[in-house]
């Protein structure tokens, strides 16, 4: 045997070889394979659960890590479906569109999946039936033109039992990182500081697109640039200010605060345009049944003491719902037997003025619906309300709308610019006897808070899913008019839970439900939830505080000691219980009863706790 010539084995290993040689000596052939090689990983954070549940999102009440039965390592995952819960884990994994990736893992119970969802193009999922010891379930999918995330998970089935999943993976090529929030905001400073206004700046932040600036904990604007000025303030209160870069994948954490105390306002309380007319720094605001009598017995208007700073005369009433036409009536003898004459009482008018007091016609109330549906109402509403005012002698109007007086259509989403037409000729028929009067007129609201409080959560029947046209209808018209408003006192009584900043519900019979309404008037509030919709902070000294004269005045009624805890909250931060508020108003107007009639009937109860506060 010529041992010299090979064999047929040696021959093939030569061959593949030279093969093996040509092959790599083709340019970028070797470069090429590595790539596609590197290019697949595990993709699965945690997969083996030695970190606890790092990266996964268990359903189950007991999703835990346990140390036995582990596959591998010193750690496996638990959990056990119960109820209508399938005690599903699952993870969302970055992934890269138009490619294949393998997904397997080991499981340990009966009826155990393993699968994928959001691939693009078909999700996958494998189980098994069975596994008293551990078994791999393998699967694959290929992800869609534009997928770039998908979530894997693992889960059991109702009523079967604890399962177990160990050494879960995602093998296939790696995904672009998924975007990040920008990072927070740093060298938050205050500027130019007015009696309504601050302004800010701080350094900008690379890949943030705006920035959201919070004041007192709320959202009070958005900004491309990194500087604001924050607007609509209050004289001699201060602030806190944060602010938050944002882009695509969302907000960053809010920066360290600064602060700023606005000075006071030395053109006197109110400002220019307030409207406040000669009010005291802090006044007592009560209604006067004149029109009618009920269990509280008529008063007298001359009778009225003088802690009494504004004096609504309840009520001039509509003769019809559309027509307009508002009459006022007084308490007739048959009624009230020791009503007093028109010229006694148009008499008290003149006293009551000369002593600095404000006597107002309020119209509406809990009977006297008025909806201004057209024009010719609107017109109609200005002259037979011009008409009272000049009969009487009075200071101006009150608006005490309630029923389905404001009602929003299904269209008007926006309370900064109305479309409803009993809220658009409201506005004008109020800015009309405004100018007509002149700065000296006095204008006041009492809402419900249904009407106003309640806009934060809903508001109409809108975009935002509101329950009622009636949610937050107020708020076009309080808006509209902030520049002319003397007074807004909200009705805190007769009133459901309402929603605060907090998020939380609030509800009537105590000091915190008047200090959460109120802290939404002197802080503002996101309409309906929307923070591109927010519903600016009212000046303190526009705002009065609405609360029962008496247990028989209305649901909501709070012991003086309540009244006296929410003027300190308020007023001094202090003694503020569960619901602390957003800042300190010692300019707070006051406090609004129903009724003057009422509180006389309870000794003058009311009226000797604010006495007794303001002095």
């Amino acid at each position: 045997m010529d041992r010299s010539r090979p064999g047929p084995r040696t021959r093939r290993h030569r061959l593949l070889a030279v093969l093996t040689a040509g092959l790599l000596a083709v340019p970028g052939l070797t470069a090429l394979s590595s790539a596609a090689r590197a290019a697949d990983a595990d993709l699965v954070r945690n997969g083996g659960f030695e970190s606890g549940l790092d990266g996964w999102t268990c359903t189950a009440a007991d999703g835990a890590t346990v140390t036995a039965p582990v596959h591998s390592g010193t750690s496996a995952l638990r959990a056990t479906p119960a109820g209508s819960d399938n005690a599903q884990c699952a993870q969302t994994v970055s992934v890269r569109p138009n490619s294949a990736y393998t997904l397997s893992g080991y499981v340990r119970g009966a009826y155990v999946y393993l699968g994928a969802s959001g691939t693009g193009t078909t999700d996958v999922s494998t189980w098994t039936g069975s596994a008293p010891d551990w078994q791999q379930l393998t699967t694959t999918f290929r992800t869609g033109a534009d997928t770039t995330e998908v979530t894997i998970h693992t889960h059991g089935w109702y009523g079967t039992g604890t399962y177990y999943a160990d050494d879960i993976s995602l093998t296939g090529p790696v995904g672009t990182p998924a975007p990040q929030p920008p990072a927070a905001p740093t060298g938050l400073r205050t500027g130019t500081v007015t009696a309504t206004s601050v302004a800010l700046t701080w350094s900008p932040v690379t890949d943030a697109t705006s920035y959201a600036v919070y004041r007192d904990g709320m959202k009070a604007l958005t900004t491309t640039t990194p500087s604001a000025t924050i607007t609509g303030l209050s004289p001699a209160t201060a602030y806190r200010f944060e602010v938050t870069a944002v882009n695509g994948a969302g907000e960053s954490p809010r920066s360290a605060a600064a602060t700023a105390t606005t000075p006071a306002d030395s053109t006197g309380p109110g400002g220019p345009g307030g409207g406040t007319s000669g009010l005291p720094p802090h006044a007592l605001v009560g209604y006067l049944h004149a029109s009618f009598a009920n269990g509280s017995g008529y008063t007298r208007l001359a009778d009225v003491p003088d802690s009494w700073d504004v004096i609504d005369l309840a009520f001039g009433e509509p003769t019809s719902v559309t027509s307009g036409d508002i009459r006022f009536t007084r308490c007739p003898v048959t009624q009230c037997p020791n009503a007093e004459s028109d010229a006694d009482f148009k008499a008290a008018v003149k006293a009551k003025q000369a002593a600095g007091k404000k006597v107002l016609i309020s119209i509406g109330g809990q009977n006297g619906q008025v909806q201004l549906t057209t024009t010719a109402a609107r017109d109609t509403f200005v002259t037979s309300v011009s008409k009272i005012i000049d009969e009487y002698g009075l200071d101006g109007l009150d608006i005490d709308f309630e029923g389905h007086s404001l009602s929003l259509n299904a269209n008007d989403t926006d309370f900064k610019n109305p479309t409803t037409p009993v809220i658009v000729n409201l506005i004008s028929a109020l800015k009309t006897l405004k100018a007509k009067y002149g700065e000296k007129f006095v204008l006041t609201m009492a809402p419900e808070t249904f009407f106003v409080q309640m806009g934060h959560q809903y508001y109409g029947t809108g975009k935002w899913g509101g329950q009622d046209p009636r949610c937050g209808a107020y708020l076009p018209v309080i808006h509209a008019l902030r520049d002319d408003l003397t007074l807004l006192h909200v009705q805190d009584y007769n009133s459901g839970p309402i929603m605060g900043l907090d998020d939380q519900y609030h509800s009537m019979g105590g000091a915190d439900f008047h200090i959460a309404m109120t802290d939404m008037l002197l802080t503002g509030f996101t309409v309906a939830g929307d923070p591109a919709n927010v519903f600016p902070p009212l000046r303190p000294d526009q705002v009065a505080i609405g609360m029962p004269a008496s247990t028989q005045a209305g649901n909501g009624y709070v012991p003086p000691a309540e009244v006296t805890r929410t003027l300190d909250c308020l007023t001094k931060r202090t003694n503020c219980g569960a619901y602390t508020p957003h800042g300190t108003w010692p300019d707070l107007r006051g406090v609004m009863t129903w009724s003057i009639n009422w509180d006389r009937y309870g000794d003058w109860q009311f009226q000797r706790t604010f006495d007794t506060y303001f002095g």
